[in-house]
This record gives C-alpha cells, sequence and structure tokens, in this order.
C-alpha cells in the first residue's frame, strides 16, 4: 500500500471494481466500508478510524466470512459457502500475511516469559502482551489455542 490511508484504499478499489463490473469485489469492498463507517459512527461521537482501526475491521469481516462459510458447509450449502469463500478472498488482499504455526508460538512464548506467567490462571495477561505484536496476523482463537499449550506445558 502507499501513502494513502487503507480506507482511501479501499474506496478507490471500489471505483475500479465498479468501472470493471467486477460484483463480487464491488459488493465485497461496499460491506467494508460500510462496516469501517459502521465503527467511525458508534460510541458517543464520530471519528475517522486510524489504519490500525480499518485493519481491525476488516478482520472481523473477514472472520465472519470464515464461520459463515464453514456454516453453510456444514449445512451442505456449498453454493453459499462459496460466496463467502470468494468475499474472503477480496478482503484477504488487505490484510497482512497471516502468521505461521512456528511465528505465532515464538510470539506467544515471549509474551509469557515477558508477562511472568506461571499457569492458565495468566491467560488473560498473555493474550494481552501476545495480541500487540499479532495485530492481526492471527484470529483470537487461534493465539488462544496456542496460548493454552504453551501455558499447560508450563
Amino acid at each position: 500500500m502507499n501513502a494513502q490511508s487503507l480506507k482511501a484504499q479501499l474506496q478507490s478499489d471500489l471505483h475500479d471494481a465498479m468501472r470493471a463490473r467486477d460484483k463480487v469485489r464491488s459488493s465485497t469492498l461496499r460491506m467494508a466500508l460500510t462496516a469501517v463507517t459502521t465503527a467511525e459512527v458508534a460510541g458517543d461521537e464520530a471519528r475517522e478510524l486510524t489504519d490500525d482501526d480499518v485493519l481491525k475491521v476488516l478482520v472481523k469481516e473477514a472472520k465472519k466470512r470464515r464461520e459463515s462459510s464453514a456454516a453453510y458447509r456444514d449445512a451442505q450449502r456449498p453454493e453459499l459457502a462459496a460466496v463467502e469463500d470468494a468475499e474472503l478472498v477480496v478482503l484477504e488482499a488487505y490484510l497482512p500475511a497471516q502468521l505461521g504455526d512456528d511465528e505465532l508460538r515464538a510470539i506467544v512464548e515471549r509474551a509469557v516469559a515477558a508477562s511472568g506467567a506461571t499457569g492458565p490462571a495468566d491467560m488473560g495477561r498473555v493474550m494481552k502482551a501476545a495480541q500487540g505484536e499479532v495485530a492481526g496476523r492471527a484470529e483470537g482463537g487461534r493465539v488462544a489455542g496456542v496460548v493454552r499449550a504453551v501455558l499447560a506445558g508450563r
């Protein structure tokens, strides 16, 4: 991404997708921008979201697509799952590369050492420390699973 904000990039890409008559891409980007706008007006007063905040919204939207796709597959509705998967591909283009298992475990182990955690009761502290470094490169559930495994091994 260049110097323009992530939100501006989404808007620019939406215009390009509309010109190209790319229905999946335009509807997905339109939905993502709506989620960003909703986040901007949530709370007591409207505010402009930072790129980090916009990224959090996109991570949340991508997670919804993953969960919906899995639910549709479980319900024997592959055609609906395919729609969710196509939207997920569009969203993932804006997300940072996901961490591999080894990288994630190393981050969690550093967070455990830094927080002085001794067991499962310290999970909240470790999660907070790890999430700062993970920064959208792994879903919370995946991080929690690794934290549990590391703390159980101590």
